[in-house]
């Protein structure tokens, strides 16, 4: 998050009331401390287009819009947007639904008639110190500390998430299961830290295999997890492919003692035959051995 100050902070407003949405400009154009750069959407539908697009610093999200209402509508922007802090905004009757928005993830909550410029540009930052607190939190505790991947925890957090995109989008997704062959051989042969060393260089090669935008975690163990996002029906033979073009690339410079090998099994998720992770799992899983036991390897 860019702190307030270095640069206007650009907030996205989604509310459907022209009256509101006019005292909100004016309530945030009376703030003489900050600069905020504020772009208004007027349907959820919209507004989700443009966080997708990215740079948006802070969401002010109505509960009440005529696409959706109450609490689905949060879920659903944090569903497309799960890195922007938000503010809800409820009706003088509805601060029971606030709170719960909160409980659910909502840094704050306001009440559309009670706001005023210095309300609300303190309930901004606020609410953009907590984003930024609650991420370095998040991130010891999500990430894997040898390899710099998400860690299980980190897996699932961001991978179900993927599976409500799924059924909203239509579009599947592909779940990748990759475990280092014989490296309990190269702990042996050559210590635990070329061990380590392998499980590095293994991260290394699924990065640059999939997209930027796919989850790569490590599991535990020599065992990785990808979810390759709305890929097509030939997309696994293509990062089947891929990886071990990019295998025999790092293996090629012969700076090691031994051929890193990679076994590698596919799930695909399909929203109209929904399903867990961890059911994914199972599958690609024993897809993974399948390979194992027919060889050759990657």
């Amino acid at each position: 998050m860019t702190a307030m100050g270095m640069r206007p902070i650009k907030v996205l407003l989604i509310e459907d009331n022209p009256g509101d949405t006019c005292l909100l400009r004016e309530a945030l154009a009376d703030e003489k401390g900050m600069s905020v750069e504020m772009e208004c959407a007027d349907q959820l539908s919209a507004g989700l287009r443009r966080l997708a697009d990215g740079e948006i610093d802070l969401l002010l999200l109505d509960l009440g819009l005529p696409e959706s209402q109450g609490l689905d509508t949060l879920d659903r922007v944090q569903t497309q947007a799960p890195g922007v802090p938000i503010i809800v905004l409820t009706g003088s009757n509805d601060e029971a639904l606030g709170v719960q928005a909160v409980q659910m993830g909502a840094q704050d909550y306001m009440v559309k008639g009670e706001v005023n410029s210095r309300l609300l540009v303190r309930a901004m930052r606020y609410a953009n110190e907590r984003h930024r607190l609650l991420v370095e939190l998040q991130a010891k505790s999500l990430v894997d500390e040898l390899t710099g991947l998400h860690n299980r925890r980190g897996f699932f957090t961001f991978a179900e998430p993927q599976v409500k995109l799924a059924h909203r989008t239509g579009k599947g997704f592909l779940l990748l299961l990759a475990d280092v062959d014989d490296l309990k051989s190269i702990n042996d042969a050559f210590g635990h830290r070329e061990g380590d060393q392998a499980l590095i260089e293994t991260a290394s090669v699924l990065k640059e295999t999939v997209r930027e935008s796919d989850i790569i975690a490590r599991l535990g163990g020599d065992e990785f997890a990808v979810i390759a996002i709305e890929t097509g029906p030939d997309s696994a033979e293509i990062v089947r492919d891929r990886l071990s073009k990019t295998l025999e690339a790092h293996n090629a410079d012969g700076s090691r003692r031994y051929t890193l090998s990679i076994s590698l099994g596919i799930a695909s998720y399909d929203p109209e035959h929904p399903c867990t992770i961890d059911e994914l799992l199972a599958r690609a899983d024993a897809r993974l051995y399948e390979q194992k036991r027919s060889r050759p390897r990657l």
